[in-house]
């Protein structure tokens, strides 16, 4: 198992506008496309990245919106790994 992030390692995702939820155990992140098919295809290619770290978002997807919230269910909190799935998700959103 992987230890849970500290505050000092959640203030960067703040930064990048993620949100601490309430309890502490996740983070929360809107991101807009200009369309339904780039939304689509960004969740596609992080689909791909989520898959090979074996780490899954929730999210869903209304037409150019997507939710994401990022935890890791068997630490009961967050780690690196959703630490590294955010700025992936990141990265691909600046395109």
């Amino acid at each position: 198992m992987t230890d849970k992030l500290t505050q000092d390692d959640i203030a960067p995702l703040q930064a990048a506008g993620w949100t601490l939820a309430d309890d502490g155990e996740a983070i929360t992140k809107t991101f807009e496309f200009k369309n339904f098919v780039q939304a689509f295809g960004w969740m596609t290619q992080v689909a791909m990245h989520a898959e090979k770290l074996n780490h899954h978002p929730e999210w869903s997807n209304v037409y150019k919106t997507v939710e994401v919230a990022l935890t890791t269910h068997d630490a009961d909190g967050l780690t690196a790994l959703d630490a590294k799935l955010a700025k992936k998700m990141d990265q691909l959103a600046e395109g």
